[in-house]
């Protein structure tokens, strides 16, 4: 029996040790209760859990508030009074009244695409383009300077096509291309549909040259090599009934006069298929110096 009750105390020594030893993995020994009965001799803790105070749940930790930022410092003028945030650049001036070239025939197509120039385009920035620009400017809500900056130009380019060789010289007044090889030798009114333009020339001379215009794309001025077979100096219509003065004809009804209409409405308007001259002065010498059977080319 002694033996025995050693080997009974050894056990729970061990035991014991166990215990102390399992506390440190997360076990406790619980106390008797108030009621003097013994509860679970251990209770589990969750070791990824920080034990909190006796019989309360652990709190989750709160969240931090954000640490107040720094006001930025405020930008001073002299003199002490806050300044307001940088202006945007001034758009760039890109033409102004008196520039001439290309561009401005290109400006000025565009502006007549949308309505606000009426005439054909000169080339030279003058007051009546200028207002058109004022006007331009005004209906999208822009500064009224009446120069084209980039802002203004980058708005007309959104809201026209580019304007091809015939809308940038719309009233004429465009060089006349190379000749046509045909019209190389002897006595021939050499006239072009791409510059539309024509030239009078002798033996491969340009006698004079003068803008002209064509008939429309339902009454097409026929292109190849005519010669002149008539010529009639106050003529009229019998078709159309209407004034083709200095006519000399070349291709059936088809003939190169004077028009008082081209002369009016320029390349707004179109012939039914004759070849107009709108400058009356050079028809006139011309017709002075044409003869019948004279050759005609008209061309690309």
């Amino acid at each position: 029996m002694r033996r025995k009750g050693v080997r009974r105390q050894g056990i729970t020594a061990l035991a014991a040790l166990a215990v102390l030893a399992g506390g440190a993995a997360g076990c406790t020994v619980r106390p008797a209760g108030e009621d003097g009965r013994g509860g679970s001799p251990v209770r589990i803790e969750v070791p990824s859990r920080t034990p909190s105070a006796a019989g309360t749940e652990p709190k989750s930790p709160e969240p931090k508030s954000p640490e107040p930022k720094s006001p930025e410092p405020e930008s001073r003028a002299p003199g002490g009074g806050r300044t307001s945030s940088p202006a945007a650049p001034p758009a760039r001036v890109l033409w102004s009244p008196g520039d001439s070239g290309r561009d401005i025939r290109e400006l000025q197509a565009r502006l007549r695409q949308v309505a606000w120039i009426f005439q054909g385009p000169t080339g030279t920035y003058d007051e009546p383009t200028a207002e058109a620009v004022r006007g331009f400017q005004g209906k999208r809500g822009l500064p009224r300077t009446g120069v084209t900056d980039s802002v203004t130009w980058r708005r007309l380019l959104d809201m026209t096509h580019e304007p091809g060789r015939w809308e940038l010289y719309l009233m004429g007044g465009q060089p006349a291309d190379a000749p046509d090889p045909r019209c190389g030798t002897g006595r021939v009114l050499c006239i072009s549909k791409s510059s539309r333009t024509l030239r009078w020339m002798i033996d491969g001379r340009t006698v004079s040259t003068m803008a002209v215009r064509f008939g429309s794309e339902y009454t097409p001025t026929r292109e190849g090599v005519f010669r002149v077979y008539w010529k009639s100096r106050d003529h009229v219509s019998t078709l159309y009934d209407s004034p083709m003065p200095y006519a000399m004809f070349f291709s059936g009804g088809q003939a190169v006069h004077f028009s008082a209409d081209f002369a009016a409405r320029g390349y707004g308007g179109a012939s039914h298929g004759c070849v107009n001259v709108r400058d009356e002065a050079a028809i006139a010498r011309l017709y002075g110096q044409v003869h019948n059977g004279d050759k005609v080319v008209v061309h690309w």
